[in-house]
C-alpha cells in the first residue's frame, strides 16, 4: 500500500527538524535534510505498526479488517 504523508521541515541553526502532519508523534532532528527525511520515514513506519499492533491486540474477540481507501 503506497499512502502519502506530508513532512513539515524546517532548519533552526545547524540541525533540521520535522514531523509528519497526519500522524501524531512522528517527529526527529539530523544533520542533514536528507537524514532528516530517512529518519522521519523510519519513524513513521514504526509508529503506524506499533499503533497497528495495539488495535489488534485492543479488538476483542470476533472481528474483521477491512481496508479503508480516502
Amino acid at each position: 500500500m503506497n499512502t502519502q504523508f506530508t513532512a513539515i521541515i524546517k532548519k533552526e541553526e545547524d540541525w533540521w527538524i520535522g514531523w509528519i502532519e497526519e500522524v501524531s508523534g512522528v517527529n526527529a532532528q539530523e544533520l542533514t535534510k536528507e537524514k532528516l527525511i530517512e529518519s522521519l520515514k523510519e519513524a513513521l513506519i514504526d509508529i503506524i505498526e506499533l499503533n497497528r499492533e495495539e488495535a489488534r491486540r485492543e479488538a476483542v474477540g470476533d472481528y474483521e479488517e477491512v481496508s479503508i481507501l480516502t
